[in-house]
């Protein structure tokens, strides 16, 4: 008999971090992300882990990037209006090659909204929402086992690109407990943080080749490492000189638009011969699975789950839309991602299904659009 487990969202993401490694997390009270903390408090002195009920959000980020640079493992967590008081540290984040996990618990906005009820609003804020626009990695899970797994993938991609990664979840799949067969958590392999060089010039800010990712430094070892938000040389050093500002600049990028392939993640129900392809993410790709279902007793529907909304996993969209004449995305804001597949929907007609009243979209909307010729 398969053990079973009764869990929501929240816990999953704990577990998944404990199990990647996470030994220090620091966050403040915010709905509907604030039983992590509570969780992370609970739990994590006891695998000899630190957690820190920070005086407000900004202090919590910057625990948790202080603490990274201090050789630890970190992660925070919050909702919308947390988040924009991340926006600076995020960008000090990305400057810094800090490799760390943020969760967003997202609500109904903007500002206080509605603290307690659902949204998806912070998609396109968590991709621009720090001065530079540079990319970030952000991924959504859609279930309950997915929260733990994408956690822990989370930790292996920021370790990998050294920088920050988001895990865009909502209030009701952080919230909502279900039921769950534990052989549906499937761990996903963390890499060790790859520490300095033994020989050689140490260079922990390497930028060129443009997409090299240099190792982190190891605290308290031989090589000195200068944190600074400011454009700086492959040393820490602040610098002026345009073609090294350029290459800087140029590397933070590179290092994550070039290896898109190692991020792209989705989950794809392609049916042979279908015109409407449905497209969603986290808790919406829920409906829209099961709506796909009840579609097809009278046409074929495909459908396309998005697990790595930044970068846009543009090679498996463009797979999906291989025959299809019109794309459904689904979404509870205000067409957000919708404005990604028209990008790159080659013409075809692109119709968003969209709430923003803190409820949720059902079967039944998706269905009727899907019927709608």
């Amino acid at each position: 008999m398969t053990r079973r487990d009764y869990i929501d969202g929240a816990t999953a993401i704990v577990r998944g971090a404990l199990d990647a490694g996470c030994n220090f997390f620091a966050g403040y009270p915010i709905s509907p992300a604030t039983s992590i903390l509570i969780q992370m408090i609970r739990d994590l002195p006891g695998v000899g882990g630190v957690a820190v009920q920070a005086e407000d959000e900004i202090a919590s980020i910057s625990l948790c990037i202080g603490a990274v640079m201090a050789g630890a493992r970190a992660m925070t967590a919050t909702s919308g209006p947390g988040l924009s008081l991340y926006s600076e540290s995020i960008g000090l984040a990305v400057m810094g090659e800090v490799p760390l996990v943020i969760v967003d618990v997202q609500r109904a906005g903007p500002a206080t909204g509605g603290a307690t009820t659902v949204g998806q609003g912070d998609v396109q804020f968590a991709r621009w929402g720090t001065s530079g626009g540079y990319p970030v990695i952000a991924l959504a899970p859609s279930s309950v086992p997915e929260c733990y797994t994408l956690t822990m993938r989370a930790f292996d991609l920021a370790e990998r690109f050294r920088c920050p990664v988001f895990v865009m979840t909502d209030k009701e799949l952080n919230l909502t407990t279900m039921t769950v067969g534990m052989n549906e958590f499937v761990s996903a392999p963390v890499r060790a943080r790859q520490g300095d060089a033994k020989t050689g010039e140490f260079r922990p800010y390497q930028f060129e080749p443009p997409d090299v990712v240099p190792p982190l430094a190891a605290f308290g070892g031989p090589n000195i490492t200068r944190f600074t938000g400011s454009s700086h040389d492959e040393h820490g050093l602040l610098i002026k000189d345009p073609a090294m500002v350029g290459a800087l600049n140029r590397h933070l990028s590179e290092k994550i638009e070039a290896h898109r392939d190692e991020i792209e993640l989705v989950k794809a129900d392609l049916q042979p011969g279908a015109k409407t392809l449905v497209i969603s993410y986290g808790i919406t790709a829920r409906a829209m699975e099961e709506a796909a279902q009840e579609a097809r007793g009278k046409r074929q529907v495909s459908a396309l789950t998005i697990q790595s909304l930044w970068p846009v996993p543009e090679n498996a969209i463009r797979a999906a839309l291989e025959g299809v004449e019109r794309i459904i995305v689904a979404e509870l804001n205000l067409g957000e991602y919708r404005r990604e597949i028209e990008r790159i929907a080659g013409g075809r007609r692109v119709v968003g299904l969209h709430r923003v009243d803190g409820e949720l979209v059902s079967p039944e909307q998706i269905v009727s659009i899907i019927s709608d010729t």
